[in-house]
């Protein structure tokens, strides 16, 4: 969590920085970001399907510790954060 905290405080500051030189910020908008989640949660319809088809239920569990990781980012449980 405090990785995340770190980035968003300095994303901020670099946004304080932008407005007070009056320039426009070259983030991408929040279309392209969406796109970019998109394509996260796309990676994972394939290990879904291959585990649907091998006759293996699709659990919220098996969800939130092979995919969640995957597409948030974060560390599956029981890895500890670097």
């Amino acid at each position: 969590m405090k990785p995340y905290l770190i980035s968003l405080l300095m994303g901020a500051l670099a946004g304080l920085v932008y407005a007070l030189l009056q320039v426009q910020s070259p983030a991408p908008p929040v279309i392209a970001l969406l796109g970019l989640l998109g394509m996260l949660i796309g990676e994972q319809l394939v290990p879904a399907v291959k585990r649907k088809l091998s006759g293996e239920p699709l659990t919220a569990a098996w969800f939130r510790s092979e995919c969640v990781p995957k597409i948030t980012g974060t560390p599956p449980k029981g890895e500890q954060a670097k």
